[in-house]
């Protein structure tokens, strides 16, 4: 239930959204993302995305799903901005590039946002949106991995068999270090 104390006509806050949502209360839980995304506030736009993607509460909307991760991402959101990373990664409604789905990525990344790191790591693995780099790859798959993301343990513990020199390792591991170091700015 939600309590007006004053007189606004506030629908409520993000954290209340995220409380409908955790209850499967989708009507109240768009509601209330829906008042967060008109003011702006860029985690209300991800979220009422993901609900719009999924027809949770509101009519299933692709396009409004899209409108409104953009803006998020747009703002900052590394969520929204890795989500945009799978969208244009996969082409699911705009055209597919993988340069644009790097570049979101390395923005989620940028952020410390461990699964976009392993994205940005995958991406130069396997030269997608960008030129193939295992001392890169290893670089942001060791990033990733130290905050725990075991898909970006494996990747480059497999890499590290396959491809790379102990020279090569040696200076992805420093790189790692380097970057971490600058709050992950710069990095290549």
């Amino acid at each position: 239930m939600i309590v007006f104390i004053s007189g606004s006509v506030n629908a409520g806050s993000y954290e209340d959204g995220i409380v409908a949502y955790s209850r499967r209360d989708y009507q109240t839980a768009s509601k209330l993302f829906r008042n967060g995304a008109d003011r702006g506030d860029s985690k209300a736009q991800y979220q009422l995305s993901i609900m719009y993607d999924k027809g949770q509460g509101v009519t299933q909307d692709y396009k409004e799903a899209l409108r409104l991760v953009e803006l998020s991402a747009e703002k900052g959101n590394d969520s929204a901005q890795l989500s945009l990373g799978f969208i244009y990664d996969v082409g699911r409604g705009v055209t597919q590039s993988y340069e644009k789905a790097f570049a979101y990525y390395r923005r989620s990344a940028d952020q410390n946002n461990h699964e976009a790191q392993f994205y940005v790591g995958f991406s130069y693995a396997h030269g997608k949106g960008v030129g193939r780099d295992y001392v890169k790859a290893h670089m942001w798959y060791n990033i990733s991995a130290a905050l725990g993301y075991k898909f970006a343990e494996n990747a480059r513990d497999e890499i590290e068999l396959k491809y790379m020199t102990k020279t090569q390792i040696e200076k992805a591991q420093d790189m790692a270090r380097q970057c971490i170091e600058k709050n992950y700015k710069n990095c290549d």
